[in-house]
């Protein structure tokens, strides 16, 4: 069958070999890498455009264009049926043998806070009577219901809640996530996170699928103890750049599946594991705002650019749930249906 008539499935990642430079990789045939560099010859020959890019963000740089080349890049690579296909297919490399870093580092990062109906219903439960206003007296079923009213009108009349995290807070899928000195609750968050694909400004929600190059997974680690400001500053509120913005609390990846080969983001399963043992397994038609409306929020008020992440919020099981969170030695396990899979190890900063 021609390749063009069954696109084949790729992946983009940032990789590196022992002692050598980091470079943006195309992933096809069950986790086989190749240079996106070295592909050009190839895409030539196929009746493509070559383009260079030294990062995967110069590639979201230039998606549309990049898009088409890629696909025929792949589509040679796994039909093999040129000698020039057969070559650059013989210089694949197991992703397994590589350094995985996050796939990419965006100009920007914007999450989406309490956006997952039960997540927030939970967590207005298990604080429990009297935190939140008008909950003053009530029991556990009082609670939840009363609970579930207020994120049905939020849905139906609310907006996103929308922060951001410096760049460097990223880290690889199989990185370690270290915890600061002085944390007591560092907490799991894993998330369905997009990546822009164009300058996205002003978008209308019926559009929003237009500007969206790709999907990947992200766990938004969480100082639970950390989140509200304290003393003199405790009006300010909520205190992101203490509790979520330390190095290593955004493990990214491991790779950016592009938006053709995830039909629909709001029917993807969510997983985490904590040593094996289940936490989180939710579906994303769960969100109270969906992918859509939360491009179309954002971009009512930022200019996004082309490989921005928007993480879309972390669905119920999160360690306050469970009054459990990270300590080192611990493994979480992230999955989301069709991006593949994140092993993190948990340890402790160490004295500098």
């Amino acid at each position: 069958m021609p390749p063009h008539d069954t696109p084949a499935r790729f992946a983009l990642g940032t990789f590196s070999a022992p002692d050598r430079p980091r470079f943006a990789g195309l992933v096809v045939r069950d986790d086989q890498v190749i240079a996106v560099n070295a592909l050009q010859t190839l895409i030539a020959e196929a009746g493509g455009e070559p383009f260079e890019a030294d990062s995967v963000l110069g590639i979201f740089d230039r998606w549309d264009r990049a898009r088409e080349a890629l696909q025929i890049a792949a589509d040679s690579l796994t039909s093999a049926s040129t000698a020039a296909a057969r070559a650059a297919a013989g210089t694949l490399v197991p992703l397994t043998s590589l350094c995985v870093h996050s796939p990419i580092a965006p100009r920007q990062i914007f999450l989406s806070g309490a956006n997952y109906f039960k997540h927030v219903v939970d967590i207005i439960v298990d604080m429990g009577p009297g935190k939140t206003p008008g909950t003053e007296g009530m029991d556990a079923q009082q609670l939840r219901s009363h609970a579930e009213d207020l994120m049905t009108r939020r849905r139906l009349e609310g907006s996103p809640y929308i922060f951001s995290k410096p760049v460097s807070v990223l880290s690889g899928a199989f990185d370690s996530v270290v915890i600061p000195r002085g944390t007591e609750q560092p907490d799991w968050e894993v998330e369905l996170a997009v990546v822009i694909g164009r300058t996205a400004r002003h978008v209308k929600r019926a559009d929003a699928k237009n500007y969206i190059g790709g999907y990947t997974i992200v766990n938004d680690i969480t100082n639970r103890d950390q989140i509200w400001t304290k003393g003199d500053m405790k009006a300010m509120g909520t205190d992101w750049m203490t509790s979520k913005c330390r190095p290593t609390y955004l493990p990214c990846g491991p790779v950016i599946v592009p938006s053709a080969f995830v039909p629909d983001p709001q029917q993807l399963q969510i997983t985490l594991k904590l040593n094996g043992e289940t936490k989180q397994d939710d579906s994303t038609s769960d969100m109270i705002f969906d992918v859509a409306r939360l491009i179309e929020h954002i971009s009512s008020l930022i200019e996004l650019q082309p490989g921005d992440l928007i993480c879309t919020g972390s669905p119920a099981g999160n360690g306050t749930h469970f009054n459990r969170y990270l300590q080192p030695g611990d493994v979480m396990s992230a999955a989301i249906t069709g991006l593949g899979e994140q092993r993190t190890p948990v340890i402790a900063e160490r004295d500098q």
